[in-house]
């Protein structure tokens, strides 16, 4: 047995009063805490209601009997897997869509063309709707038990849009970045493609302004419309086109002072591409391997690009012909004839004497003949003579008539008043 040290003994008798001491403030904190009753706090007091709540029945008018859906045609689409994602379970349904004539146009849909259906909670087909591929309306309506298919004209809605840009690298990359789509910038293209010559002339800074139509149907875009009013700045000189309907059948775009803005000819037959040859008096053929002279402009472009006519006319030529590969000649106005070779095809049924008319698609580009890739060579001659497409001074086609001039001023004026009011808007913008 070990003997316990005296001063170990002491040590522990020290500790245990120590601890006593220091455990009685905390003690005394408790039990105060404990017994100051919930009142004296200022608090109320807690209460707890049980009580049962009785949830109405849900009756049937409150139930959802039908149910809208919409779907886009896919590529490859079948009837079955479009009925399919439509959620309707309907053989009734599905038969008359697959066979009745009245449904023809249901069956020929494009991809991308939309369908709402309204189908019952099990699946059943109550009603449809569409646009056919001519933009008619069908509604497809069950009525007892059989379907009724009605054909109304499409209620179309067009929509102002006024866009400005300027130019970074090119037009189409500057339509786009102000939120212009392709078919408005392609009709700015044509516009004014008498006047500058998009593929040399544009200069960074150049800037445009264009007032055009969008068409909607159901508050669903169906297509770009047409340009209504425009001007492009190309290196400090403005050009304006103005749209003016004659009759139903005929408008056309002239300046603010009656002039037409369409030239007789276009300046460039493919809408955008790179020019991989001017015009020469000398140059180095790249299959021939001799200097020789290029008589008219090389269009560096995708094979299968389309290639349209610059001009209204009458085609004298299509066919093989040596080095041009696949041509097509057109003679304008007598004394004008155009020259479109390498082609790749022909445009379907194009024949010699048959009359185009500007902006016609007559071919495609290709490389046959002597090219080393596919390209469009094009000629411009005045009674015989090549001269430079690119740079020969075009003839206007016809003005505003003296019977529409006080009609198309008040338009003119118009536009005019509210291009300068846009600009003002902007520069105070700036400021």
């Amino acid at each position: 047995m070990l003997t316990q040290n005296p001063l170990s003994q002491e040590r522990k008798k020290k500790l245990r009063w120590f601890v006593t001491l220091s455990t009685l403030p905390l003690l005394g904190v408790l039990t105060a805490f404990g017994l100051v009753p919930q009142g004296d706090l200022g608090l109320p007091s807690a209460q707890v209601a049980i009580e049962d709540i009785v949830l109405p029945n849900i009756n049937d008018e409150f139930k959802v009997s039908s149910f809208w859906h919409s779907e886009r045609v896919q590529r490859g689409d079948t009837v079955a897997e479009l009925l399919n994602r439509l959620n309707i379970e309907d053989q009734d349904a599905s038969g008359y869509l697959r066979t009745a004539a009245a449904t023809e146009s249901f069956r020929k849909l494009s991809v991308g063309k939309e369908i709402q259906a309204e189908t019952s909670a099990t699946g059943g087909l109550i009603s449809m709707r569409y646009l056919s591929n001519n933009d008619e309306q069908i509604l497809i309506d069950k009525q007892g038990d059989h379907f009724k298919t009605v054909t109304l004209p499409a209620q179309f809605e067009k929509r102002l849009f006024v866009r400005t840009g300027e130019i970074k690298t090119n037009l189409y990359a500057a339509a786009d970045a102000a939120g212009m789509p392709e078919a408005a910038a392609s009709q700015l293209y044509e516009l004014f493609s008498g006047d500058i010559d998009f593929h040399h002339d544009l200069r960074v800074g150049d800037k445009f302004t264009a007032v055009y139509e969008m068409n909607y149907h159901n508050g669903a875009l169906l297509n770009t419309g047409r340009i209504l009013s425009a001007e492009f700045i190309n290196q400090g000189h403005v050009y304006r086109a103005i749209y003016f309907q004659e009759d139903a059948q005929h408008g056309d775009y002239y300046t603010p002072e009656g002039k037409s803005v369409r030239k007789a000819f276009l300046r460039s037959p493919i809408e955008y591409s790179r020019v991989s040859s001017g015009f020469s008096n000398s140059r180095f053929h790249p299959i021939l391997n001799k200097w020789r002279s290029h008589k008219g402009v090389d269009f560096a472009a995708p094979t299968g690009t389309k290639v349209k006519s610059t001009a209204d006319g009458i085609v004298t030529f299509v066919g093989k012909d040596g080095g041009y590969g696949n041509v097509v000649r057109i003679n304008h106005q007598g004394r004008y004839t155009t020259v479109y070779g390498h082609l790749s095809r022909f445009s379907q049924n194009l024949r010699k004497g048959q009359r185009v008319i500007q902006g016609e698609v007559i071919g495609y580009v290709g490389m046959t003949g002597l090219a080393t890739g596919p390209h469009l060579h094009y000629e411009f001659q005045i009674n015989g003579r090549q001269h430079n497409p690119m740079r020969v001074a075009l003839p206007d086609a016809k003005p505003i008539s003296s019977v529409f001039k006080a009609a198309f001023q008040a338009v003119a004026d118009d536009f005019i008043s509210r291009l300068n009011l846009l600009r003002n808007t902007n520069l105070a913008k700036l400021d």
